[in-house]
């Protein structure tokens, strides 16, 4: 599978640097994690620009879509339709492109479909000071399109999204990358990342980053417990921010700001 090359900077939103770096980062998954039941546009996104770019028919049918990147699906649905290793490296720059301009075109208004809590949690973190960043399998415009018919997207400073990495591990390398290179964190800073499915937990585990698991998405509390995440919860309403970033939290980092 060809992977797109990472852009210079995965800054969104314009952040504003304050004179020391924030003592904690805190980065979210999108879909089962800050929204759930959005819809079928995304799916459709990707047959579409499979069939746009190629002329196959494909579906997700059968696909384990639960946590995996949307080049992964894409080559998983390009090769259960019989294309070529060849055929699948040469369309996918052009699929990838396709799908993100297709579901932008197509997303819907998702402010109701945030999970529960999620509104309330990002405000307290953001009141407090603490950088937002996503690491999700989404591609990206699809990903900042998801944030921005929620309502969410002013959250969020940075992210890194499906076509960057191979896998979920390398994503989060990146935002730490980014969230170091622009200083909004120290080097010593505690990080969280806060998903919904086993690839979340796996993922922060590979980077000596706290795993918070919410049970939001299609994973089971016994499922997802069974990956031994620092945190398990329902949802978002339950979490707290010394559950969050403890270690943070112990060195009082974090004050109300006015």
């Amino acid at each position: 599978m060809q992977q797109m090359k990472a852009p210079q900077s995965l800054a969104e939103n314009t952040y504003r640097i304050h004179s020391r770096p924030a003592p904690g980062l805190v980065l979210f998954d999108i879909d089962g994690t800050l929204l759930r039941r959005s819809g079928p546009h995304h799916r459709h996104a990707l047959v579409e620009a499979i069939r746009t770019v190629t002329a196959l028919e494909t579906t997700t049918d059968h696909i384990p879509l639960h946590g995996m990147l949307d080049p992964d699906i894409l080559t998983r649905m390009m090769r259960n339709a019989g294309a070529s290793p060849a055929l699948i490296r040469r369309a996918m720059p052009e699929i990838l492109r396709q799908a993100q301009n297709i579901y932008v075109r197509n997303c819907p208004d998702l402010r109701r479909k945030t999970c529960p809590g999620v509104r309330a949690l990002l405000a307290r973190l953001t009141a407090l000071g603490i950088p937002l960043g996503l690491v999700t399998g989404n591609l990206t415009r699809i990903g900042w399109k998801k944030l921005e018919r929620a309502g969410l997207k002013p959250f969020f400073h940075f992210g890194a999204f499906g076509e960057m990495a191979k896998d979920r591990a390398g994503l989060v390398r990146i935002a730490l990358r980014e969230a170091r290179a622009g200083n909004w964190i120290g080097r010593r800073a505690a990080v969280a990342l806060v998903g919904d499915a086993p690839a979340d937990i796996l993922a922060a585990k590979a980077n000596r980053v706290r795993a918070v698991s919410v049970s939001t998405g299609i994973s089971t509390p016994e499922e997802l417990a069974g990956y031994s995440p620092d945190v398990l919860i329902a949802d978002l309403r339950r979490l707290r921010l010394e559950m969050l970033l403890p270690e943070a939290e112990a060195g009082g980092a974090y004050s109300e700001r006015e």
